[in-house]
């Protein structure tokens, strides 16, 4: 019986050590995939992107340890100001169509978009699950999306800025794909992560483009960021931006997640023509009391900026109040922006409710005007008041 026992246990040792060995021999290949191959660029090394203006992305947003600050969002150990458990949403239910020039938007919550012009239905990185992370885990919807995903409409194109978890939603990818076939367009190397729904998708590089038909065209363009599904594979696939080039009423831009950067990259998308509507991320930009901004993501002050850069006729405020990503409070954002678009002395950069649907006239076709001359500095210095300083 002793003799046995101790086979046993050897047996399960043995075992051990050899599933062990294969964990450190595979695990680490698995995690850390290859999405794409490619020549090198101004923005990729052979093996991976990086930002051509200065990779200011890799440091954890509130300093110290990667681990103690995932930790310390984990765990709410920050000191972070407290968010709703739940946020009532009442549900647009949108056309099956919108022909013309005329533009309907439903903002659905995070950085899903419906746009609806020119006969087409426009999705912009579509979630619908119940929290950002894979397997189940990651930070939790507290506001229901906008449409419900039987009231969509028929989606035409589909826009996939990078493949973090709150933006690339496998299986809210892999409904629409069974549902519609829409033509689902991204930046290099996410079409790896899309066809592991089944789906397929066209990988672009920046500064390229595809015609999606006679008269509406979409440009891959650069922002500010980087990407990851786990935490070996970084930035094997690149992030992006997206300018619909439309044939009447200016074009639809759709800024990704994207911090900074140079703050050249929004002039680089304006060159492609007049944008009528820009979706700009405005959350996720506070890890410690009084932060304006982190490397990966543009807080209100810069996405003011941003629209300023654009040219823009007008601007609607995503990336915030759906998942809690980050230390502010919920409504910080859109209070923020309201602030700094004071300063700049504009109008049409608006935070609408989750669910809301909202027609945005065409965008009037003037003569270039000036480049614009905020800068980040002038800004900060006008958002220094006690009543911005009072947000958390």
């Amino acid at each position: 019986m002793v003799r046995r026992i101790a086979r046993t246990a050897l047996a399960a040792t043995l075992l051990l050590v050899i599933a062990t060995g294969l964990a450190v021999t595979i695990i680490p290949r698995f995690l850390d995939r290859r999405y794409y191959e490619g020549p090198r660029s101004d923005h990729y090394d052979g093996a991976r992107f990086f930002n051509p203006d200065g990779d200011d992305t890799m440091a954890p947003p509130a300093g110290g340890s990667r681990g103690g600050f995932l930790w310390r969002q984990l765990t709410g150990s920050d000191d972070r100001p407290a968010w709703p458990d739940r946020v009532a949403v009442t549900p647009a239910r949108p056309p099956a169509r919108v022909a013309g020039t005329r533009m309907l938007v439903t903002w659905i919550g995070h950085a899903t978009v419906l746009i609806q012009t020119q006969g087409l239905n426009i999705l912009t990185d579509p979630v619908w699950g119940a929290r950002a992370g894979p397997f189940g885990f990651g930070p939790r919807r507290v506001a229901a999306p906008g449409v419900r995903f039987e009231d969509l409409p028929r989606i035409d194109l589909v826009l996939v800025s990078h493949n973090h978890y709150d933006h690339l939603e496998q299986a809210t990818l892999k409904r629409l794909w069974q549902r519609d076939r829409p033509t689902i367009v991204t930046s290099l190397g996410n079409d790896s992560v899309i066809a592991q729904t089944g789906a397929r998708a066209m990988a672009l590089d920046w500064r390229g483009g595809v015609q999606i038909r006679p008269g509406v065209r979409v440009a891959v363009t650069r922002n500010h960021h980087w990407g990851s599904r786990w935490f070996a594979d970084r930035n094997r696939a690149l992030w992006s931006s997206f300018v619909v080039q439309l044939p009447a009423g200016g074009n639809l831009f759709f800024a990704g997640d994207t911090g900074f950067g140079d703050g050249q990259w929004p002039a680089e998308a304006a060159a492609l023509g007049p944008v009528r509507l820009a979706l700009l991320p405005i959350g996720a930009f506070r890890f410690v009391p009084g932060q304006m901004a982190s490397g990966a993501h543009i807080g209100p002050a810069q996405a003011a900026l941003v629209f300023e850069r654009l040219r823009a006729a007008h601007a609607l405020a995503i990336h915030w109040g759906t998942f809690r990503l980050s230390y502010e409070a919920r409504d910080t954002p859109p209070r923020m922006l309201s602030a700094a678009m004071k300063c700049l002395g504009r109008t049409g950069f608006d935070a609408v409710a989750i669910g809301r649907t909202i027609e945005v006239p065409p965008a009037t076709i003037a003569p270039p005007s000036p480049p614009p001359t905020t800068t980040p500095a002038a800004m900060l210095a006008c958002l220094d008041t006690p009543a911005v300083r009072a947000l958390r």
